[in-house]
């Protein structure tokens, strides 16, 4: 389970319908580029970026329908298409910073390569926009913000190849990988949600993530949400910082003649591991999880 983030490659890229002159251009190039584009992902931001005439659509309906196709077109010409939430505010003020006319696809493509936000981009694979893509790219963007948090906090060492990792955080990713392993598979099968949380300098850094537990051991996460769940778990324990974890849902399967039961297991750290907690989170109420030290 223990994975690290690494940074796609990158092309130039685009947001919105204007964008399909440029397949053509790049898929001359696609064995070695990624098509990379940022997307409007409510309402809101749809009208928010209005002035700066990312798109010719008439509304945002309109805009998903037209983007849909562009992300269908770019799958046929790249073998890599990635996609990550175009966030007005963010790009706002990226354009202030950098000095650049938010108008110009020039500062739209500085924006959505920037090195700094490329933990927030997302492969896209030809699933359904209003479905669970777009709720995926906004959790990406949060994710991201905490990601880059939790690579201050390590002084630049989250990212990169393995064997380029300070020895320290690479024992500790793993270290987090294992305990967040062991909570599923002393879970057993059945459907849960997960949080973590570490209290940090800066603020909090909070994960969460859906899982399904299959009866053949096979574990459904989104590769974003463990990649998050493992950052975190890895700087509470780099950093020696109190943390708690909290594993609830259904557990059971229809395999096993249909028996479910509600759950809901917590676990605490002071900074050097994770044990029994007794906790409550909102309207869930938990007891203390079994002992990780038990589960092979």
């Amino acid at each position: 389970m223990s994975r690290n983030s690494r940074p796609p490659r990158t092309s130039r890229c685009t947001s919105g319908n204007p964008a399909r002159a440029r397949i053509q251009a790049q898929a001359r190039r696609r064995e070695e580029q990624a098509f990379i584009t940022g997307i409007l992902t409510s309402r809101a931001d749809f009208e928010a970026a209005r002035p700066w005439q990312l798109t010719d659509a008439a509304d945002f309906d309109s805009y998903l329908l037209d983007t849909a196709v562009l992300l269908s077109e770019a799958q046929r010409a790249f073998g890599t298409v990635q996609a990550r939430m175009f966030h007005p505010a963010d790009f706002a003020d990226f354009c202030l910073l950098h000095r650049l006319d938010p108008t110009e696809q020039s500062a739209r493509d500085r924006y959505l390569v920037n090195p700094a936000l490329q933990t927030q981009l997302l492969p896209y694979q030809g699933e359904e926009l209003s479905g669970d893509f777009i709720p995926r790219l906004v959790r990406a963007r949060e994710s991201g913000l905490t990601l880059r948090h939790i690579d201050l906090l390590l002084d630049g060492g989250l990212f990169g190849p393995d064997e380029e990792l300070d020895p320290a955080v690479r024992q500790a990713h793993q270290q987090g990988a294992e305990l967040f392993r062991r909570m599923l598979v002393g879970a057993g099968c059945g459907a849960y949600h997960f949080r973590c949380a570490v209290d940090a300098p800066g603020g909090r850094l909070e994960a969460d993530a859906r899982i399904l537990h299959w009866e053949d051991g096979v574990v459904r996460i989104n590769d974003e949400d463990l990649d998050l769940v493992c950052a975190v778990f890895c700087a509470g324990l780099v950093r020696e910082l109190p943390g708690a974890a909290l594993l609830y849902g259904s557990q059971g399967s229809a395999g096993a003649c249909g028996e479910y039961r509600q759950v809901a297991w917590a676990w605490q750290s002071t900074g050097y591991g994770y044990t029994p907690a007794t906790m409550s989170l909102g309207d869930v109420e938990a007891e203390p999880g079994f002992s990780l030290g038990t589960v092979c």
